[in-house]
């Protein structure tokens, strides 16, 4: 019978060890196919003569539903079981990508599915990621995070490489579809094999407001985490959505189209050297103290991300050196800042300050991927300069980001070096 207490014996932290295994495998195959569409943007644009800010637009859609469900679905968390919310989740993601391989067919239905997507998303990550927060110690809580991040950033990566392998080999609708079955099996696994956990009852009058947030923007350190973790993802999603479609201009621009790494292998690369980044960041926090490695993460983004626009737009192997250290700085603390909010949380409002962690971090999802698109078409489309301007957007948002996070101080964690 599930207890209301985290997971703290030898005995418990097996059952924990088994829950971890199987909701990361799960994400896994919800993961898969997300990042399908940016890694055939290039090809997709063509397809269906999309300019560069509609491009920007589908692309932020999975961002923009997600940040409007997120607080939700995932605060909901709280009071009913977050696996019944998981499985919903779920449910919209296969249907967001079967939906999308068998009738997408230009930009209004384009983006109306990859909104559905990111309702999906909104039910599946951060709800996951409850799942465990609810059943591990405090110790414990920071690597439960980073095995979560992990696990969805190696399918995130690999997803470039696979959605351009089944697209070529057997069109880009197949490819979409099958990962809308990737993601059934998901479902399928968390339905049979992950057993039912309500929230702990609370005597009437304790138990909080469902959705009032007040509490949580008051925690000023989970806060500080928060606000940082959104232009985090800004920059990430930013990335993300337009790496390739960088690399494959540099490539055209000079010549190179005839290189041994791919765009698409490139990011893939660049994806699982992240994920290994954020575990690494995760463990320096803990050695080091985790406001001191989110700011050095910060300066260093800012740095790269000022020039690698400007630079790599000179040669297609330079431009794949900057790329993969700038991702691989912008991973460095990513699973740092989420269990640095799950961390500094109340008990009793995780789901909510999850819910506003990640609401904040999917509204920068949202807005790198069009700031990146509105400024190539504000210079004058892909360019030397257009490039420069739009990463220098992201770096210039960073600094501003960084100068709060400073001002606002969050503590370190249980376990965590002192600062």
């Amino acid at each position: 019978m599930p207890t209301d207490r985290p997971i703290d014996s030898p005995t418990d932290r097996s059952t924990g060890a088994r829950l971890v295994a199987i909701v990361c495998t799960a994400q896994v195959f919800v993961q898969i196919g997300a990042y399908y569409w940016p890694a055939l943007l290039p090809g997709m644009m063509q397809r269906w003569s999309l300019n560069n800010a509609e491009a920007g637009w589908i692309t932020s859609a999975f961002y923009a539903t997600y940040m409007v469900t997120v607080p939700v679905l995932v605060t909901l968390t709280d009071r009913i079981d977050a696996k019944r919310v998981y499985l919903f989740g779920v449910g919209c993601t296969v249907a967001a990508h079967l939906l999308f391989g068998l009738l997408a067919d230009g930009f209004w239905s384009a983006l109306a599915l990859r909104g559905l997507a990111g309702i999906g998303w909104a039910g599946t990550y951060m709800t996951g990621l409850k799942l465990l927060a609810d059943q591990v110690d405090a110790r414990m809580m920071s690597r439960a995070v980073t095995g979560h991040a992990a696990s969805i950033g190696i399918s995130g990566a690999i997803s470039y490489t696979l959605g351009d392998l089944l697209a070529d080999g057997f069109g880009w609708r197949v490819a979409f579809a099958s990962a809308g079955l990737t993601a059934a099996i998901a479902w399928i696994t968390v339905a049979l094999a992950v057993p039912g956990r309500p929230p702990p009852a609370k005597p009437a009058g304790q138990q909080p407001a469902l959705f009032d947030f007040r509490p949580v923007l008051r925690n000023r350190s989970a806060f500080a985490y928060s606000l940082a973790y959104c232009v985090h993802t800004l920059e990430m999603n930013a990335l993300r959505g337009w790496g390739v479609a960088f690399l494959a201009w540099v490539a055209a621009s000079s010549g190179a189209t005839g290189e041994l790494l791919s765009p698409t292998a490139v990011v893939t690369v660049l994806g699982l050297l992240g994920t290994l980044m954020s575990v690494l960041g995760n463990e320096a926090s803990i050695r080091f103290g985790r406001r001191r490695l989110v700011v050095a993460a910060m300066v260093l983004s800012i740095a790269v991300g000022a020039s690698i626009g400007f630079l790599g737009a000179r040669d297609y192997w330079l431009a794949v050196v900057l790329l993969v250290v700038y991702g691989m700085i912008i991973w460095l603390d990513s699973s740092s800042l989420t269990a640095g909010a799950a961390g500094s949380a109340d008990p009793a409002r995780r789901g909510a300050t999850l819910a506003v962690h990640s609401m904040l971090g999917y509204a920068g999802g949202f807005v790198g991927p069009l700031a990146i698109g509105w400024t190539l078409d504000a210079s004058g489309g892909m360019s030397a300069t257009g490039w420069g301007l739009a990463f220098g957007v992201v770096a210039l948002l960073m600094a501003l980001a960084m100068a709060a996070f400073i001002i606002l101080r969050p503590r370190d964690l249980e376990g965590d070096a002192p600062h």
